[in-house]
């Protein structure tokens, strides 16, 4: 692959500054979790080498496509656990898809 882990990890926190992520309290290390995740993805990335580029690309937006996803889903349920309201950019998602339903 064309990025090394250690990379990666810099990518990350360098997107991190934009969009922090709240690792609240969880019992792990926040720089041992970027290690984990960008050791992870480098190894995904190496076993589809032999893919197709269109093969390549396609599966890692499905990869992003379900991360996301997941995101969207338990950020909404802490929120509602917690009873607080939605932020702005998922009050007009959720809101979007209530009209395409609708």
């Amino acid at each position: 692959m064309g990025i090394t882990p250690q990379e990666l990890e810099l990518l990350m926190h360098e997107v991190e500054q934009e969009d922090p992520i709240d690792f609240a309290d969880l019992p792990f290390d926040e720089q041992a979790l970027r290690e984990l995740v960008a050791n992870h993805l480098c190894e995904m990335a190496d076993a589809m080498e032999r893919f197709s580029e269109e093969d390549r690309r396609l599966t890692l937006l499905a990869v992003a496509a379900k991360l996301v996803l997941e995101n969207l889903v338990l950020h909404v349920q802490l929120l509602r656990r917690h009873g607080l309201p939605l932020n702005e950019q998922t009050a007009a998602l959720l809101s979007r898809l209530r009209k395409d339903q609708g």
